[in-house]
């Protein structure tokens, strides 16, 4: 039993079952136990998944590229700033030392007072908690995790409050009966967070999700755990122990960032944004290195490249 079972376990024998947002919160960023706080390799081939960043320098470069055409669609402005999202362990670090590189993670770094240039972030919206919703005789539900005297148990809880509600009225279709959703009160902070900042400028997200057309396809929700380079739904096993993600609602980051002046530009695949910055110089930067920077590029366009959405929204002053 790890520490950190111990902790929540203690809690719900306390105060009763919490939202699923405390439980993934804990299990990620606890300071001490989260899993992104433990002292532990992660990423890469002796860690539990992959990143597009961890593709290096391939991805680097093209990102780079992209930004680069940003700053010149802007004029070239002379206080041009990146702010990375989610920045780990610096893998993207180098390849946007060319600009003034702000780099924040959560609980640690923060967003500038202002700023103009692009917010960039590679898988950030996924890993932030949110709160599980069910559907039961039309009727929203929160789902709360329990303990049964063995392991943590999902029980259904109390017609959602209102803030829910409007979520669910705003950003998804009607939800069918026994339809889970998970609901990112987290990602609505953020894009304030953004908003408030960014005085013009670009936000520019890569991520895995849905539109609304596309949410039939999970109605047993998206919530997903990584642990040794291999997934499951087991989401409330060895909590610490295991990457927690979901994926991303797209309309709520588009539909609510436009209420704040960040506009999307467009919506496509990670390929295609990638092709768009290797073209001008046929990737001769991104294949200098030979037959294992190809090999990076192919699994950028042809593996991740479907699978990943980019999202670029643009605030202008």
């Amino acid at each position: 039993m790890t520490p950190l079972t111990e902790i929540l376990r203690a809690e719900i024998r306390d105060s009763g079952p919490i939202p699923f947002s405390r439980f993934m919160d804990a299990a990620l960023y606890h300071p001490e136990h989260g899993y992104y706080r433990r002292r532990r390799e992660v990423f890469g081939k002796h860690g539990d998944f992959f990143t597009a960043s961890q593709l290096q320098p391939v991805f680097g470069i093209l990102i780079a590229a992209g930004i680069r055409a940003l700053r010149r669609e802007m004029g070239d402005p002379e206080d041009f700033t990146v702010v990375e999202l989610g920045a780990g362990r610096g893998e993207m670090a180098a390849a946007l030392s060319e600009f003034r590189y702000v780099p924040v993670d959560l609980g640690r770094g923060a967003l500038p007072k202002t700023l103009r240039g692009v917010v960039f972030s590679n898988e950030f919206f996924d890993a932030l908690p949110v709160d599980a919703i069910v559907m039961r005789q039309g009727v929203p539900r929160q789902m709360l995790v329990g303990w049964n005297g063995e392991r943590f148990t999902w029980i259904e809880g109390d017609l959602a409050g209102d803030a829910v509600q409007r979520y669910l009225r705003d950003f998804f279709p009607p939800l069918e009966e026994g339809q889970i959703v998970e609901v990112s009160f987290d990602a609505l902070a953020w894009l304030d967070r953004i908003a408030a900042s960014l005085e013009s400028g670009f936000v520019f997200t890569i991520d895995y999700g849905y539109t609304r057309a596309e949410l039939r396809r999970f109605p047993r929700g998206t919530l997903m755990s990584y642990r040794q380079h291999r997934s499951d739904d087991a989401v409330l096993l060895d909590p610490g122990g295991r990457d927690i993600t979901a994926h991303v609602c797209f309309p709520a980051l588009e539909e609510y960032g436009a209420q704040h002046g960040l506009n999307v530009i467009r919506r496509e695949t990670l390929a295609r944004t990638l092709l768009d910055a290797g073209r001008p110089d046929e990737f001769a930067a991104a294949l200098a290195g030979g037959q294992q920077h190809a090999q990076q590029l192919k699994t950028l366009l042809f593996s991740m490249g479907e699978t990943f959405i980019t999202l670029l929204q643009r605030k202008i002053r």
